[in-house]
Order: structure tokens, then sequence, then C-alpha cells
């Protein structure tokens, strides 16, 4: 009896120091990593970014100029988010932000945009969606046929102005943006989706863009 319990004991030390030895080396591996990590995170993000704001637009670091907005009606967005702010010699250029298109054919179409001071859109690309492949996918530039022209090509360089007036809407429901035949939820969902942010990032630009850093939007 007694020499299965120092058995046990002697299994259970072991297993204990396992454990504390193994903790400390993912601990030490996490921290060792964990620069590398965020840097190629920031990497990607900035990457991204690039797709809809030319790097040469701006001058200042982009990813540390950021404001935080919670869940935003005309955004779409149901999670808090970073929008990032991009300056020029100390002047505003742009504000990039995400968005929202809740009614995709196959659900939700995360996009990402950029709006310039003055409130034009300079692009916006889609960063997540389940649209039906080879019919409504073509709203992704990455699986647009049309490499040339990609369909969400058409949005860069339009005003907000566009949609004060009730024209950014595909052209089947009046508005100045084509479509693809028998695709037309995809095109209508990130049409109405990026004209609702637009408006509403043109609307408040002057304040975004006054906040101090990391500072919390508020309604």
């Amino acid at each position: 009896m007694k020499e299965t319990l120092r058995i046990s004991f002697s299994s259970a030390v072991v297993l204990v120091l396992f454990t504390l030895v193994f903790t400390g080396l993912m601990a030490a591996t996490y921290q060792a990593t964990k620069p590398i990590l965020a840097a190629s995170a920031a990497a990607e993000k900035l990457k991204l970014i690039n797709e809809v704001l030319p790097p040469a637009s701006y001058d200042n670091d982009l990813l540390a100029d950021a404001v935080e907005l919670p869940p935003i009606v005309e955004l779409g967005t149901t999670d808090t988010s970073k929008l990032y702010r991009a300056r020029k010699n100390g002047q505003p250029v742009a504000l990039v932000l995400e968005a929202v298109a809740p009614d995709g054919y196959a659900g939700r179409i995360a996009l990402v945009l950029a709006v310039t001071a003055d409130g034009q859109l300079t692009a916006v690309r889609v960063t997540g969606h389940m649209e039906t492949p080879g019919l409504g996918d073509y709203v992704d530039p990455k699986k647009d046929k049309n490499k040339a022209h990609p369909w969400i090509a058409q949005f860069d360089g339009r005003s907000y102005e566009l949609a004060l007036a009730g024209r950014w809407k595909v052209k089947k429901d009046g508005g100045e943006f084509a479509y693809h035949t028998g695709a037309t939820v995809s095109a209508r969902a990130v049409t109405n989706a990026s004209g609702k942010a637009v408006a509403w990032t043109a609307a408040h630009g002057e304040k975004l863009f006054a906040l101090p850093i990391d500072a919390k939007w508020e309604q």
C-alpha cells in the first residue's frame, strides 16, 4: 500500500513539474513571437487599407491614428470596430472604416472603404461574404472575372452627394450603378451599404478627424 502511494505521489510530482515546464515554455514562446505576430497582422491590415487608399496620399502612422467606433446602424456594424485617419502634412486626407451589408443573398457582406475629407469614396472592397460562387460573388474583385474593370471599381471617386440625392442605388432601383443580370441582390446589398457608409462618414468627418487618438466615438 505504501509503495503504491509512493509511486502515485512520484507520478503526480512528475506531472506537475512537466505541466509547469510546458506552461513556462509556451509562455516564453508566446512572448517571443508576440511582436512578430503583431507586426504580421499590422502588415496585412495595411495591405488591405492600401487597396482602398493609395499609400502615397498620406504620411502619418495610419494604424496608430485610430478611433474606436461602437456598433453603428448606418454602417451595419454589430460589433466595435476601428476607424483610421489618414493625414498628410498634418492635414486630413481620408477616413478608412468598416461597414456591413446585412442583406446579401447568402448573408452579411463585410466591407472596408475609404472616404476623403471632402466626401468622396476612394474605393471599397469586400472583405468577407458567402455569396454564390460564379453568380453573386462578383462583388468581390478577387472573384470578379472582369479583372480589367471589376464591378466594384465603379464606386471609385463617387461623392456622398450622390447618396444624399437618392441616386446611390443600382440602376434597377433608379440609381447610378450597374449590376449583373440574375445577381441583383448581392450588388444591391453592397451598393446600399457603401452609400450609407459614405453618407455617414461625410456627415461626421470633421468631428472624427478632431477626436484624440484612441478616443471612442459617441453618437
